[in-house]
């Protein structure tokens, strides 16, 4: 008898394998840098008996792990993630390549798991697994030309470029985001055609459901929760491992946040106080603008980051839905 209970508690469970028919879930979640995304995930990953998927184009890179805010060593431990410190930081690596490796491993872990849980800040990366991205062109050569241009000029003649080349997605870009602008004027040059032209606006099927969960708080604890986590940042040893990397800093996978700022100072551009000012402002920037990604998506349900369980309520009642029962929480995931 206790043997066909087990049995019968491990078929409504969210980490058994789906029944036919039934359409597993990808709980998503999602909000700005330092706001807490890592540790939540870990924890629904836990009740629900599931792995992570990582949707963070810096977080791929070896070597990179203070600067990238990577999950830490004990926190992998924890639960398994995926797409994390495994490419070599002068690789290149897109979101459309994202998707179609990320999907492939969704493929095989949804054919024995009801659940997975997918956590990043990267909007792009996430936009790729939910809905699609049209087949965008890619040219390592034409990509460095524009970062080595626009080191040389400064990027008003990229602009002025990619205005006459695709003024619609001139237009209604973020102008003040050179990777992007650099991203928009290589598929031009490579393509031939406008970068606005590869946007279909069409979602692809996927063959699992999807539940995304934003994280968001009041701004003034957020930019407290930036300036500390670069604070501690430095004091793990950021500046050495952005040193380490100084003699490639003109790689894509470096022109990121915090990088830039060390590499400024080893050239002599600013102080050391200046870089580390200049990474925390930098950083509050960024998270305005993944905010901004964010809200503009549809279908996210957003909790405030300093009450995760009414999240955790909500991830129950999905599960609830579908007759699943995950493990019941002791408080502990949510610490």
């Amino acid at each position: 008898m206790d043997a066909l209970n087990r049995n019968s508690s491990f078929q409504h469970s969210p980490s058994a394998p789906p029944e036919p028919g039934e359409r597993p879930i990808l709980f998503v979640v999602v909000g700005p840098t330092a706001i807490g995304k890592t540790s939540l995930a870990i924890g629904l990953a836990k009740w629900l008996g599931c792995e992570i998927l990582n949707a963070d184009s810096r977080q791929v890179y070896r070597n990179m792990q203070i600067g990238t805010a990577q999950p830490t060593a004990s926190e992998r431990a924890e639960v398994p993630h995926h797409f994390v410190d495994f490419l070599d930081a002068d690789t290149l690596y897109s979101a459309g390549q994202f998707e179609k490796d990320a999907l492939l491993w969704l493929e095989d872990w949804f054919t024995k798991h009801r659940t997975a849980v997918m956590v990043g800040g990267s909007g792009l990366y996430i936009k790729a697994v939910l809905e699609g991205l049209d087949d965008i062109p890619a040219s390592v050569e034409i990509r460095t030309r524009l970062q080595q241009q626009l080191k040389e000029s400064g990027i008003h003649p990229l602009l002025e470029e990619l205005e006459r080349l695709d003024p619609r997605h001139f237009a209604k870009m973020d102008q003040a985001n050179t990777q992007r602008v650099i991203r928009a004027l290589e598929v031009c040059l490579a393509s031939g055609k406008p970068f606005s032209s590869f946007h279909s606006n069409q979602n692809a099927e996927r063959p699992f459901d999807v539940r995304i969960i934003g994280m968001e708080m009041n701004r003034e604890w957020l930019i407290d929760r930036i300036d500390s986590r670069v604070e501690q940042m430095i004091q793990d040893g950021f500046e050495d491992e952005a040193r380490s990397f100084h003699g490639r800093a003109h790689l894509n996978s470096l022109q990121t946040v915090g990088y830039r700022e060390w590499f400024d100072y080893f050239d002599g551009k600013l102080t050391r106080e200046q870089a580390i000012q200049a990474i925390q402002v930098h950083t509050r920037q960024f998270a305005k603008r993944q905010m901004t990604w964010f809200k503009r998506m549809e279908g996210i349900n957003w909790f405030d980051a300093n009450d995760r369980m009414i999240a955790f309520n909500w991830v129950m009642k999905c599960c609830a839905e579908r007759g699943w029962s995950p493990e019941p929480l002791d408080g502990t995931e949510l610490i």
